[in-house]
């Protein structure tokens, strides 16, 4: 018996009484239990939708692209017209200035060829010839 008692006495506190299982379930009753709220977004069908394409589209390995070609281009296109007026608005820089004040000096003497090679297109031939043989003989001497 001292057994046993030691036993009772040991799982004793785990047991409940019948009547304060009775006052438990009686409270429970007359409670709300709390639900988890349904998250709109996961509930939309719209986005199920997407989300099983999206997984369909990943097991065959064909990603959708984020956005169409021609809307992916015309916003390229918008961002490089929009720098393009940003650094118009800038004033030049000092090798800026030197580039173009060589250019222009590259074009003056391209002009300047061509205006020359065209008086030269209209000069007989034998004229050019000779003066060709001149430059020869006066180099040689």
């Amino acid at each position: 018996m001292g057994l046993r008692n030691r036993r009772d006495r040991h799982h004793g506190w785990m047991l409940p009484c019948r009547q304060v299982m009775e006052n438990q379930q009686q409270e429970d009753a007359d409670l709300i239990k709390p639900r988890k709220l349904p998250n709109p977004v996961l509930a939309s069908h719209q986005r199920r939708a997407l989300h099983e394409e999206l997984l369909f589209c990943h097991r065959r390995g064909v990603l959708p692209r984020r956005k169409p070609e021609l809307q992916s281009v015309l916003e390229h296109k918008q961002r490089e017209l929009h720098k393009r007026r940003e650094l118009a608005l800038l004033p030049p820089s000092d090798l800026e200035l030197k580039l173009r004040t060589r250019q222009q000096r590259i074009q003056v003497y391209e002009l300047e060829e061509k205006k020359r090679s065209e008086r030269l297109k209209n000069v007989p031939e034998f004229v050019r010839v000779r003066q060709t043989l001149r430059h020869i003989s006066n180099s040689s001497s």
